[in-house]
């Protein structure tokens, strides 16, 4: 399966590594450095590269990539998944993954490799499962293991991987029971120039976080569970019970986890939470113009705020000239880039940017139009409209605090101009 795995930084340096069996040469990357050279985006690098006797798979997370090797043909997709796993297992650990944070906790990144990997197989990829094995660090626990000379890594094997419900530890106890589930949604759509929707398609996912004492077993059920088209669930949910009955049941892990993944867009009509009216024109004497007003869509009386534009603009233009009736805006001379940041969307007044776009002289004419990726975020609406119906428990006698939160986001959503 897995045999190494080299984690590189934007500088294009491999700073750690990892071999399961034989050591395989750094040299391996160099196939990997080729086709980085060839794209101008590091998220355009195929993730599956294969080489005379390697396949090197690879995701970018955190400006790093996770590039694993293996030797033989392995399902694409499985290694992915344990590759991300891998990244926000050390975001669970230490708050974020960055390269200095990794080469500040060499050692438990080591010890936590050895954990979800066995002989290049996963094997404990469970958050609580590998913080009963390994324990987080802190200031204490590091100055302690400097002095006596011990690890993190616990002498006692965890009560949950001598259970046949290996992602949580027996005899948890609370002295305050809840449960809180987040259905985030993030919209991908791409509006062209007349306002009409190209593509539109959703993707969400549930966040729990679980604070339930003993061992509680959980049902979820949905108002309208048919939205979905396409799932993906933690290793918890009993997969039977959902295909006949279209319900959640399951022995959640304790603490935070993602219960489900889902996609939403091949069946239903998928709303738009925002437009935009924009001109931009760049033929006109002395430079171009540009007009842009931003308002809400469908957002059943729900504020849209954390509201982003951004501009890839054309190489000739040389700065903009603006003035926009809310936020501010930023424009990177470097990457062409303009940048205007809104916050929230006022409804009785609605925020628009306008002025000059200068243009370099004896430039070439602009072809064609810049097209606009827009960030926002709305609480307490789930876009496809999906809802909660009830939260049941079993099998423990106490009634936990339960709530439910809903938040659409912009996935890639972008705008034609």
């Amino acid at each position: 399966m897995i045999h190494s795995l080299f984690i590189i930084n934007s500088s294009g340096d491999v700073f750690m590594e990892k071999h399961w069996k034989s050591v395989i040469s750094r040299s391996v990357c160099d196939y990997f450095f080729d086709q980085q050279r060839k794209v101008s985006s590091p998220e355009d690098v195929p993730p599956v590269i294969a080489t005379p006797h390697h396949y090197l798979i690879s995701v970018y997370r955190c400006s790093m990539f996770f590039v694993a090797v293996c030797m033989t043909e392995v399902p694409p997709l499985f290694v992915i998944e344990f590759l991300h796993t891998v990244v926000s297992t050390l975001e669970d650990y230490f708050s974020e993954c960055s390269e200095s944070l990794i080469k500040e906790n060499y050692v438990v990144v080591y010890e936590l490799l050895d954990e979800m990997l066995d002989n290049g197989f996963p094997l404990a990829t469970e958050s609580n499962i590998l913080k009963e094995l390994i324990k987080p660090p802190n200031i204490l626990r590091t100055l302690a293991n400097t002095v006596t000379g011990k690890s993190n890594v616990s002498s006692i094997l965890p009560s949950g991987q001598l259970s046949n419900i290996p992602w949580r530890r027996t005899g948890v106890k609370y002295t305050n029971n809840e449960a809180y589930f987040d259905i985030v949604e993030e919209v991908d759509a791409i509006i062209d120039k007349s306002g009409s929707t190209v593509f539109a398609e959703i993707q969400g996912y549930i966040d729990c976080c679980i604070k339930l004492s003993g061992m509680p077993d959980l049902t979820l059920s949905f108002m309208n569970a048919a939205l979905f088209d396409d799932v993906s669930f933690h290793p918890c949910v009993r997969f039977k019970r959902w295909e006949s009955e279209r319900l959640l049941s399951f022995i959640p892990p304790d603490g935070n986890f993602r219960l489900m993944s889902y996609h939403i867009g091949s069946q239903s009509v998928v709303a738009i939470p925002v437009y935009v009216r924009h001109s931009i024109n760049f033929r006109e004497a002395g430079g171009g113009r540009l007009d842009i007003t931003v308002g809400p869509k469908q957002t059943v009386g729900r504020t849209v705020e954390n509201v982003v534009l951004e501009i890839p603009m054309p190489k000739a233009v040389l700065d903009c000239s603006l003035t926009p009736s809310q936020g501010k805006y930023s424009f990177d001379p470097v990457s062409r880039t303009l940048v205007w940041d809104v916050g929230r969307i006022d409804t009785t007044k609605l925020p628009n940017i306008r002025g000059t776009i200068n243009l370099q002289s004896g430039a070439p004419p602009v072809e064609s139009n810049p097209a606009i990726n827009v960030h926002f975020t709305i609480n307490q609406m789930a876009v496809s409209g999906l809802r909660v119906n009830r939260l049941d428990m079993y099998g423990e006698k106490y009634k936990p605090f339960k709530g439910v939160k809903y938040i659409t986001k912009a996935g890639r959503f972008q705008i034609r101009m």
